[in-house]
């Protein structure tokens, strides 16, 4: 709680634009963040610098504060420019963080100031990519070399007392030390946040086993099962009374019905495959097999016609046709983009059929389903129906539950 608390303040702080996607949010807000306890630091630094006996340093120090406060006035709020405006601010940070050490007399008398360069490579694959990391960390190492040199050759002494030299140098490793533990803090909370964000939209689309499975392997999806149920459920009538709707109240009426129907999926344990139009499809004993998968979605049909039977939505009175079978199914995903999980089999197809040859809020089913439910729920036979490609079948109308 502590965490996200402290990360959402963060982010508040930053004033970030909501309608920038994630990665743009997340590296603008640690910009300005950064920036800002940039300009905090570098202003606090300065004024005993300059305090004590050396005015020109710090003079650098408040350059560095006024750099920072310009870009980020500059570019802050301007999407395409936040690689300049990081570029911006890592010169401003290195020059004057150069200048500054040289004007002090070197590494340990200016209190290790040119450790805030080090800043650069740690965000450079935050704010800019892995590969920048590389060019920034030379960068970095080449100016460590350089102060470590240049001052004894030009001669440079600090004027600073040791007393203020020693409390530079502790200023100078726990601001660094906050800084990045601050940063840190808030790319992983947000970025975790993301993913969270990310697994959840995934788990929408696929069943957990199958979301794993793409997240940590490649290979093609498919397996056999062996003993599965399915349901079709469609609306009654459908074309003519959305021709009566406006493009809003049909797809809120559909949303209305079917986002109950995801909760009766949940409910029973099931899985929801797809939607196709007005059409309502899903199945029991995919991907996890079990004894009791045309009973329970047996169950969920009639759940179905009791919700819809009850209801008045925005003033229309729905009433759904249900088919059910079970048998063998193959599953599994296909398509590189926007794939599904997705089921095919005769099972399949006759489910389907006993849907489009059903009656208005009537459940309708196989013999393959009515041996496997006989024992829990009534049923009542029916004539039998010429379906395309197999010919007569059996069928039975589920009536309640026993």
């Amino acid at each position: 709680m502590l965490k996200k608390t402290i990360s959402d303040v963060l982010v508040w702080m930053s004033w970030v634009k909501p309608a920038q996607n994630e990665i743009t949010r997340l590296r603008t807000s640690i910009g300005i963040i950064s920036t800002m306890m940039g300009i905090f630091f570098s202003a606090a630094a300065g004024i005993p610098v300059y305090l004590n006996g050396e005015p020109v340093a710090g003079l650098t120090f408040f350059a560095l504060t006024i750099w920072l406060f310009l870009g980020m006035l500059l570019f802050a709020y301007k999407e395409d420019r936040l690689s300049t405006w990081v570029y911006f601010d890592f010169i401003g940070l290195i020059v004057t963080n150069l200048v500054g050490t040289i004007l002090l007399g070197g590494l340990q008398s200016s209190g290790l100031l040119i450790i805030w360069t080090l800043l650069t490579p740690l965000f450079a694959p935050i704010l800019l990519s892995p590969r920048q990391t590389i060019y920034w960390g030379l960068v970095f190492f080449t100016m460590l070399i350089v102060t470590a040199y240049m001052p004894d050759m030009l001669g440079q002494v600090s004027s600073l007392p040791a007393s203020m030299q020693k409390t530079l140098t502790l200023f100078n490793v726990s601001g660094i030390s906050f800084f990045v533990l601050v940063i840190v803090h808030l790319f992983v909370t947000q970025r975790n946040q993301y993913q969270e964000r990310s697994d959840s939209l995934l788990l929408n689309i696929l069943p957990q086993e199958i979301a794993d499975i793409l997240r940590n392997e490649k290979h093609i999806i498919a397996d056999a099962f062996d003993n599965a149920s399915i349901l079709f459920a469609d609306v009654v009538n459908f074309t003519p009374m959305s021709a009566k709707l406006s493009p809003v109240e049909l797809v809120e009426l559909l949303n209305e019905v079917f986002s109950h129907f995801d909760a009766l999926v949940e409910k029973h344990n099931l899985e929801k495959i797809k939607t196709i139009g007005d059409c309502y499809m899903a199945a029991s004993g995919i991907p996890r097999t079990r004894a009791d998968h045309a009973q329970a979605i047996t169950k969920m049909a009639l759940n179905i016609l009791e919700y819809v039977q009850t209801h008045d939505f925005n003033g229309h009175r729905l009433a759904f046709r249900i088919g059910i079978n079970s048998g063998p199914v193959i599953a599994g995903v296909i398509g590189q983009k926007k794939f599904a999980y997705d089921l095919w089999g005769d099972a399949v197809n006759t489910a389907s059929r006993m849907e489009s040859q059903g009656a208005s809020n009537i459940v309708q089913i196989t013999r393959s389903t009515y041996e496997l439910i006989q024992n829990e729920f009534v049923c009542e036979p029916q004539k039998s129906l010429h379906v395309k490609g197999k010919g007569e079948m059996e069928v039975w109308h589920v009536i309640k539950e026993k």
